[in-house]
């Protein structure tokens, strides 16, 4: 079909796509009410599902025309501070997300954050159905009301135009439509006087630690900012062609979780906390060294790097030595359980899956991600039917064509003005932020048996930024016994949620912070 042919056609898209944004835009807050057991005591409170529009800056092309319909649901206390008139605006407000990139919110949402949750087996196994959900005695209410935020073409969120699409499908644009949906809720609540917040699991870390520095651009001092399972340096965690980071920070999760399936031997295999040492001893003390030395390692040395790095995976030292002693995670995945015939699972290491019959080493799948994604799925799409949402219209809980076709690059605080950078980076903004704002204090955790984006890797960007001593004292990191999503893990779940009360009321009682 020629040019001229389809250009009626195109325009008709164009009008449906920009007609649906609108239409969403149009409807009216669903405002319903949940109550659920959480710390201790019954709570009630008020749940409104809206969409916001994202507007273009004022100079742009399409001034004032919405570029996005972004979904948002939004949990209030209703008795918190009842006694005050403004008890709204004395309430802090978090805003949270997931990552992906192309992840709806429903993992924090329905996971550990909200007053209901999908009850997972504790050790990461998918239970059987029906899915159903259960109160969240730990949901962050007790401190914060909630904003859960759905970014563009996932959840019930769209895009008005093509420009727009590939805009938001990028670091930048994705962070420049959040930015702008938070001001927007902010504003049509009447919130500017509230404590604000940030919450961002996995990729939500790499958007969580630019928001930080954007938001304070636009004149939005947070408050505060958690970041689970942090991503916000790619380099030091996708294995790529002369790029030897990766196999280093990986190791001690390697060696945690091959402890957990009974593979070591020797002191590293009496606890995790053994194993885990005696790797980060081996990264800082010789294999750094032998990664940087390459082929002018000599034999000797490098037999005995290979034999400790085989000691410390539980893999074979032929293997290793194979592998130039450079072990990427997909590696480990099918090596490690070989004999079994399993596959260890990336984003919960403690879960295993069966191989194929021929023992391949295709990744077909994550049985970490496999045990959650149908309880989430349906428990979620069940929800927010009884939230008063329309039953037959479509959750994205987790979109692969928005992963696939994100843009990586970037150009705003990439420290490279005009050219970005190939793994995108974060952590710079927020370092960035943190010495731009005094109050800013940031929360990070961690699960040892995450081979996603490993513990040890968010060691090593939290250490890189770039911060005087007194600045990075904002921030602290804890780590829990589960995987990427450690609040799966009930003890997880309780603890990070005592963790971040205790580190709120340190943040409360604290001397005025460093700058």
């Amino acid at each position: 079909m020629s040019d001229e042919h389809s250009k009626p056609e195109d325009d008709e898209a164009k009008k449906r796509r920009r007609e649906a944004v609108e239409q969403l835009l149009a409807e009216a807050p669903v405002v319903s009410e949940v109550s659920a057991s959480i710390g201790g005591r019954r709570a009630a409170c008020t749940v409104t599902a809206q969409f916001l529009p994202v507007l273009p800056p004022s100079l742009a092309t399409h001034e004032g025309e919405p570029q996005a319909a972004v979904f948002t649901i939004a949990y209030a206390l209703k008795d918190a501070g009842a006694e005050k008139k403004d008890a709204s605006a004395s309430r802090a407000v978090c805003f949270v997300f997931n990552g992906g990139p192309g992840s709806s919110s429903v993992w924090l949402h329905l996971g550990a954050v909200g007053p209901k949750r999908v009850r997972i087996n504790d050790d990461g196994t998918m239970p059987p159905p029906p899915y159903r959900l259960v109160d969240n005695p730990d949901s962050w209410l007790a401190h914060f009301d909630l904003v859960f935020i759905d970014p563009p073409h996932t959840g019930y969120s769209l895009t008005a135009n093509e420009d727009a699409r590939k805009k938001m499908l990028s670091v930048d644009g994705d962070v420049e439509a959040l930015a702008e949906s938070m001001r927007g809720w902010l504003a049509r609540n009447g919130r500017w006087n509230s404590a604000v917040y940030v919450a961002g699991e996995s990729y939500g870390t790499t958007r969580g630690a630019a928001l930080a520095d954007k938001l304070q651009e636009q004149g939005v001092a947070l408050a505060g900012i958690i970041l689970v399972s942090c991503a916000m340096d790619l380099q030091s965690i996708v294995f790529a062609p002369r790029n030897d980071l990766p196999f280093a920070l990986f190791l001690p999760g390697f060696a945690s979780v091959a402890q957990y399936h009974g593979k070591l031997g020797g002191a590293p295999a009496k606890s995790p906390q053994a194993a885990r040492a005696a790797a980060e001893a081996f990264v800082a003390e010789d294999y750094l060294r032998a990664l940087h030395l390459g082929a002018k390692l000599d034999g000797k040395a490098r037999r005995r790097i290979a034999q400790r790095i085989a000691q410390l995976t539980g893999l074979e030292p032929a293997f290793v030595e194979e592998k130039n002693l450079r072990v990427t995670a997909e590696d480990f995945f099918f090596e490690l359980l070989r004999d079994d015939g399993r596959i260890v699972g990336r984003l919960d290491a403690r879960v295993t899956g069966p191989m194929a019959a021929r023992r391949t080493r295709e990744w077909e799948f994550d049985p970490g991600m496999e045990a959650l994604v149908p309880p989430y799925t349906m428990a979620a799409q069940a929800y927010l039917g009884e939230l008063g949402l329309p039953p037959s219209r479509r959750y994205e809980v987790f979109s692969m064509e928005v992963n696939k076709k994100w843009d990586w690059n970037r150009f705003e605080g990439s420290g490279e003005p005009g050219r970005g950078n190939h793994f995108a980076t974060t952590s710079t903004d927020l370092g960035r932020a943190l010495r731009r704002n005094p109050h800013l204090r940031v929360f990070v955790a961690s699960g040892h048996y995450d081979l996603g984006t490993p513990y040890s890797a968010t060691d090593w960007s939290l250490a890189q930024l770039d911060v005087p001593a007194a600045v990075l004292a904002r921030v602290e990191h804890r780590y829990y016994d589960g995987g990427h999503m450690m609040y799966t893990r009930e003890a997880d779940m309780k603890r990070l949620q005592e963790d971040i009360a205790a580190w709120l009321a340190r943040a409360a009682t604290a001397a005025p912070a460093a700058t």
